[in-house]
């Protein structure tokens, strides 16, 4: 039994949302984050606002060591770059099915 709940806590889900304003932020910032319940409710969130998600498990893990508020790394641009072109693609998608319906 106790190897289960290793298991159970060694997949607990993670989550991380970013915020970037270009005219005020020299890199996207943690604005949230968390594991488990808190994880939960951060991904349900987002689904609320009707932002996309994008799941990265590896990369939530790092930004889920981030201090709130904290700029992300240089070494985390090109990660976070490829997420960011795949939010703007989901957006673009998004405005063709709404002007299709």
């Amino acid at each position: 039994m106790e190897d289960r709940g290793r298991e159970k806590r060694k997949y607990r889900r993670l989550a991380a949302a970013l915020k970037y304003d270009p005219e005020e932020d020299g890199a996207p910032r943690v604005v949230a984050s968390g594991r488990g319940l808190v994880a939960e409710n951060i991904i349900a969130r987002a689904r609320e606002a009707g932002l996309p998600i994008q799941e990265d498990p590896d990369l939530a893990a790092v930004l889920c060591r981030l201090e709130l508020g904290q700029e992300i790394p240089p070494e985390l641009y090109e990660a976070v770059a490829r997420i960011l072109a795949f939010l703007v693609y989901a957006d673009g998608q998004l405005g063709k099915e709404e002007s299709n319906a």
